[in-house]
């Protein structure tokens, strides 16, 4: 059973770099439909009154930035991450929660994506995860909660996230523009991390937030210098995408 559910948990979306970028595109364009929040239920979150008795959008961005927090203690990784987000977003918009349980679901989210992403040594013990983050939760709550969450999403685990199109869209324009130079894909990280802190971003693609933020630095870096190969590689982009 535990090596079942392991197999399933390892939906995975790696593997694929040696495939030419139209292939690893479009992998990850189908998988990216499958993995979408539910419109309907964010917009329900998006809605709600903030009166202390139900999840509110305010909310799940205070827990986003208590688990970027969390990463940046343990010195995870930014696929941890978003990884985490994205589990996070699509659990709260099939079920609705009570606020109290939030950080539990929050917590839980992330360590799945810790498990799913990081090496196995780097692992912290969940007691340990509980006593750092400052929850009072046990941890067989915590493994009960984990539970429901991987039910909850068909344990469907290693979904597309934007970092994924970020890192794929760099490295393809990168490629296309020749001699004129993108900004380090880090920077553009960075801006996706605080783009993940909004909540309005989770209604959009990961793709279209990827490209995005590509557009919007290719034209910021105009101000310094020419960037019309940068221009053309990121509308090529965009005929990638329609």
């Amino acid at each position: 059973e535990p090596a079942k559910r392991k197999s399933k948990m390892i939906d995975t979306v790696s593997g694929a770099e040696a495939l030419p970028f139209a292939l690893q595109l479009k992998a990850l364009l189908e998988q990216e439909v499958r993995c979408q929040p539910k419109l309907c239920g964010l917009r329900v979150l998006e809605s709600a009154h903030d009166n202390g008795m139900r999840m509110t959008a305010k909310m799940r961005d205070f827990e986003v930035k208590d688990l970027l927090s969390l990463t940046r203690f343990f010195g995870f990784s930014a696929e941890t991450f978003s990884l985490a987000v994205s589990l996070l977003d699509r659990f709260l918009s099939v079920m609705k929660i009570q606020p109290k349980h939030l950080s539990c679901v929050g917590l839980c989210c992330f360590y799945i994506a810790v498990k799913t992403s990081e090496e196995e040594t780097n692992v912290p013990m969940a007691n340990d995860l509980i006593r750092i983050s400052q929850n009072r939760f046990t941890v067989s709550d915590m493994m009960r909660m984990e539970k429901i969450v991987l039910e909850k999403l068909y344990w469907k685990v290693k979904a597309p996230t934007a970092l994924h199109f970020l890192r794929l869209f760099h490295s393809y324009v990168q490629e296309k523009a020749g001699s004129q130079n993108i900004s380090a894909v880090e920077r553009l990280e960075a801006k996706l991390k605080a783009c993940h802190c909004s909540f309005g971003f989770t209604k959009l693609r990961p793709s279209l937030v990827a490209l995005a933020l590509l557009a919007l630095e290719v034209e910021e870096q105009h101000e310094s210098g020419p960037v019309e190969a940068l221009r053309d590689a990121v509308k090529d982009l965009q005929q990638h995408l329609t």
